[in-house]
């Protein structure tokens, strides 16, 4: 029987004082034993009621926000500073590599014009090899001269564009 001060606990109608006060002491002696060890109220992970149940799809993304400018890339600015620079590399490219195709065909289409002398034993192929050189720095300079007064102009101002859009 228990006694009218203390309160009734299942485990002590079953065994004497005494034996409760020993089996204490053992398992104050074992901290890992279960009546002792710490557990949080919601340790457990959920688990759903069934476990053939479905996991629930993610929710839908949210709709993509629309701009409130056209695209950056459809872009007219865009578009023409494209046009530009294509039409800039072309220049240059066709200004080296036409002239220097001019010198291969005329090698070897007509190679009495390129033997022929043009004055102290300097041939004309020699001559027209020679202002290769040149005609390649043109090439550099017309580059660099349609990029400082058309490219630049427009690719600063496509720039300046892109960083407003970004701070918005």
């Amino acid at each position: 029987m228990s006694h009218p001060h203390q309160p009734h606990h299942p485990d002590r109608s079953q065994h004497p004082p005494h034996s409760q006060h020993s089996q204490h002491s053992q398992h104050s002696q074992h901290p890992q034993h279960p009546q002792h060890a710490y557990r949080p109220h919601d340790s457990s992970p959920s688990y759903p009621t069934y476990p053939w149940q479905p996991v629930a799809p993610p929710p839908p993304p949210p709709p993509p926000r629309l701009p409130r400018h056209p695209a950056l890339g459809r872009h007219s600015d865009l578009r023409r500073l494209r046009s530009a620079y294509r039409w800039q590399r072309r220049v240059a490219t066709l200004t080296a590599l036409g002239y220097f195709t001019l010198f291969l065909i005329l090698s070897a289409f007509a190679p009495s014009l390129m033997t022929d002398t043009v004055s102290g034993g300097l041939s004309t192929g020699l001559l027209l090899g020679l202002c290769q050189v040149p005609v390649t720095l043109l090439a550099i300079a017309l580059y660099e001269f349609t990029a400082r007064r058309r490219v630049d102009p427009m690719a600063e101002r496509l720039r300046k564009l892109a960083e407003l859009e970004a701070k918005r």
